[in-house]
C-alpha cells in the first residue's frame, strides 16, 4: 500500500513539472518581438527622394528603409570649439538701431536752365541787311540790337497804318462812317504790326512821321549768350526760322543720373553740392528741383535736375560733374554690419551667435546701407551677436558649408521633409581620374556607413583645386566631404594615405 501511495506522488511530481516546464519554453515565443515595418525608403545618395515601397536609383542600389524613431533629427546650428572659434579671429557684433543716412554720390553733366533759353525768329519773310550780332558765344544785353532786316511785306504794312492813321486824324471833323472805317483800317494794321514784335518805339515814329522804315530792328529778347547764330548778311529767312538763340547762364541745371536702388533716398528740396574738375577748390551748392518720372533702361538710372546760381558764369553747359546729396534725415532701424552678411546671390544669410561656440545661420532680408551697415528687415532681432568676422573662414569642422548647403530650412528638417540633413562625411579610396578644368576628380571609395553608400566609383567636385596637390591617380586618398547641393558632392579635405592620417577631431554629425 505504501509503494502503491510513494508511485502516485512520483507521478504527479513529475506531471507538475513538465507543466511548468513547457509554460517556461512558450514563453519566449510569446514575448518575441513584431517584425518592424519601415516608415518609408530614402535614396541611397542622400537625395530629397523617397519612396513608399522598397526601389533602385539609377545606379541600381537598393533605397535605404527608414523606420519609426529613425527620421531626421533637426539640426542644432553650427558648433566650432573655443579654441577654434579664437584661432580663427571670430568677432561679434550686437544688432542696433541706428539711424541710416549716407551721402550719394552721381555723375552729372551742366546744361542750360530751359526757361531761361531764347530764340529770336521773325514772324515775316525777309532779307538780312546788316548784322551787328555776328559770332557765337558773344554776350548780349536785353533790348541790344542784334541784325537789321528787310521785309516788303513789312514795309507795305507800315504804309498801310501811316495812311489810316493820317486819314482818320483828316476825317475826325467829318465823322460818320468814313472815320470809323479809317479808324478800323489803322487799328489792323497797328495789330499786325504789333503781331510781327515791332516794337513800340517803332508804332510811335511811324504813327507820327507817317515815313515807313526799310528796314525792321531786331533786338535781344533778354541778356545772355549767344548760343547760336544762323543769322548771315544778306540771307533770306521764312516765317519762324530761328537766326539766334539765346541763353541766360546766370543760373544753369546739373542734371544726375541717379542708379535706380538709390533713388529712394532723393527728395525734392535735397541739399546738394556739385565739383568740377576745371575748379578742385570750388563747391558750388544747389538743391534738387525735379526728380525725372522715367528710367533710363540702358543704364538703369533716373535723372534728378539740381538748380545752381552761376556766379562769373564758371559753370558752363556740357561741362561733367561729381553730384553729392545730403543724405536725408530718417527713424532709426535695426541694423547689423555689412560684413556679417553672406550674400550668394540667391539667399543673404547672417550667422547669430547662440551661446559660446555655437552659431545659428539665418536668412534674412535686408534694407538700405548706408557706409558699413546695413539695415535688416527680417531674420534677426535686436540686441543678438552677429558674427562680422571670420564668417567665412569657419571652416567645415563646423559643418557652416553643409549647413548654408541646406539652406532652404537652415539645416532644419521640419514634420513633412524626409530628405537627409547635410552634414559631413569620412571616406577612402583611390584616385582614378583628376579633370582640373572642371575641378573634379573620379575616386573609387569603399563603403561610407554614415550615408549606407556601398563601394563604388563616383566624381566629386573639389572645394579647391589645390587640394590634389601632387596626387597622381591610382594614389590612396582619405577624404571629407560634404554634399552643396542635391547629387552635388564636394571635397573639402583631401590627404594621401587611410583615415588615420585625419585628426582625430572628427565632425560632429558623422
Amino acid at each position: 500500500m505504501l509503494t502503491l501511495v510513494l508511485v502516485a506522488a512520483a507521478l504527479g511530481l513529475g506531471y507538475w513539472l513538465g507543466g511548468r516546464g513547457g509554460h517556461e519554453a512558450a514563453a519566449p515565443q510569446a514575448a518575441a518581438p513584431a517584425e518592424r515595418k519601415p516608415l518609408y525608403y530614402r535614396n541611397p545618395m542622400g537625395l530629397p527622394d523617397t519612396s513608399p515601397v522598397p526601389k533602385k536609383d539609377p545606379m541600381g542600389m537598393d533605397y535605404i528603409p527608414v523606420y519609426a524613431g529613425e527620421e531626421p533629427a533637426a539640426d542644432s546650428g553650427i558648433v566650432v570649439s573655443t579654441e577654434k572659434v579664437q584661432k580663427l579671429g571670430v568677432r561679434t557684433e550686437a544688432a542696433a538701431l541706428r539711424a541710416l543716412s549716407r551721402e550719394l554720390r552721381a555723375a552729372a553733366r551742366i546744361e542750360v536752365d530751359e526757361r531761361r533759353l531764347y530764340a529770336v525768329a521773325p514772324k515775316f519773310e525777309g532779307w538780312i541787311e546788316r548784322l551787328h550780332v555776328n559770332a557765337s558765344g558773344q554776350p548780349v544785353g536785353r533790348g541790344q540790337t542784334l541784325a537789321e532786316v528787310y521785309s516788303p511785306e513789312l514795309v507795305s504794312v507800315q504804309k498801310e497804318y501811316a495812311i489810316a492813321a493820317q486819314g482818320e486824324r483828316s476825317l475826325r471833323e467829318a465823322g460818320g462812317e468814313a472815320q470809323a472805317g479809317m479808324r478800323r483800317l489803322a487799328e489792323s494794321s497797328l495789330a499786325r504790326l504789333r503781331n510781327w514784335d515791332i516794337s513800340d518805339e517803332q508804332i510811335a515814329h511811324l504813327r507820327e512821321s507817317g515815313e515807313a522804315r526799310r528796314t525792321l530792328t531786331l533786338r535781344a529778347p533778354a541778356s545772355g549768350i549767344v548760343m547760336e547764330k544762323k543769322a548771315v548778311a544778306g540771307m533770306r529767312f521764312m516765317p519762324g526760322e530761328a537766326l539766334y538763340q539765346i541763353a541766360d547762364l546766370s543760373a544753369v541745371w546739373a542734371v544726375a543720373d541717379v542708379f535706380e536702388q538709390d533713388i529712394g533716398s532723393v527728395r525734392v528740396g535735397q541739399k546738394a553740392r556739385l565739383r568740377v574738375d576745371a575748379y578742385p577748390d570750388k563747391v558750388f551748392e544747389g538743391a534738387v528741383s525735379y526728380v525725372y518720372p522715367t528710367l533710363k533702361a540702358e543704364t538703369r538710372s533716373v535723372p534728378v535736375r539740381v538748380e545752381l546760381a552761376n556766379p562769373g558764369g564758371l559753370l558752363k553747359p556740357a561741362m561733367f560733374a561729381t553730384l553729392e546729396l545730403a543724405p536725408a534725415g530718417g527713424a532709426k532701424v535695426l541694423a547689423v554690419p555689412t560684413s556679417a552678411v553672406i550674400d550668394s546671390g540667391v539667399r543673404r544669410v547672417v550667422l547669430v551667435q547662440m551661446a559660446e561656440g555655437r552659431f545659428e545661420p539665418r536668412e534674412v532680408k535686408l534694407g538700405v546701407r548706408a557706409g558699413d551697415y546695413v539695415e535688416v528687415r527680417e531674420g534677426v532681432k535686436e540686441g543678438e551677436a552677429v558674427v562680422v568676422a571670420a564668417n567665412f573662414l569657419i571652416d567645415a569642422e563646423s559643418n557652416l558649408k553643409a549647413a548654408l548647403g541646406g539652406l532652404g530650412g537652415f539645416g532644419k528638417v521640419s514634420p513633412g521633409d524626409t530628405a537627409k540633413p547635410a552634414a559631413s562625411h569620412k571616406a577612402e579610396g583611390t584616385l582614378k581620374a583628376i579633370d582640373a578644368a572642371a575641378g573634379t576628380v573620379s575616386v573609387s571609395h569603399e563603403p561610407v556607413a554614415s550615408l549606407g553608400w556601398p563601394s563604388m566609383t563616383m566624381d566629386f567636385v573639389l572645394a579647391n583645386p589645390s587640394l590634389v596637390g601632387s596626387l597622381k591617380p591610382g594614389s590612396p586618398i582619405a577624404f571629407e566631404f560634404v554634399e552643396r547641393k542635391p547629387g552635388e558632392w564636394v571635397i573639402y579635405k583631401l590627404e594621401a594615405g587611410g583615415a588615420a592620417r585625419f585628426s582625430a577631431h572628427g565632425h560632429a554629425g558623422h
